[in-house]
């Protein structure tokens, strides 16, 4: 092991048979970025700090809803007050 140099590899790793970016497109199918509004940014930025679990699931629902309307699938009304725990 090279000690000189703390930016360098253990001799037991060996990356020559690498290939660079072979799990990007995979990984890009699976990560999905939904852009809130400044305003539902606001609300939704002390999340971590609620002790409601309701309050934490009003806004999962609400970014899911937000999800929705970025990829132009309609939810009825009946959904999106069940989401919302509403009656």
């Amino acid at each position: 092991m090279n000690k000189g140099n703390s930016d360098s590899l253990r001799d037991e790793y060996d990356f020559s048979d690498g290939v660079r970016g072979k799990h990007h497109e995979a990984y890009r199918a699976w990560t999905n970025i939904a852009l809130l509004d400044p305003e539902v940014a606001e609300v939704l930025k002390d999340s971590a700090l609620d002790k409601s679990e309701e309050e934490r699931a009003f806004k999962r629902a609400v970014v899911a809803g937000s999800e929705d309307l970025e990829a132009g699938r309609e939810v009825s009304l009946a959904e999106v007050m069940k989401r919302l725990g509403l009656k």
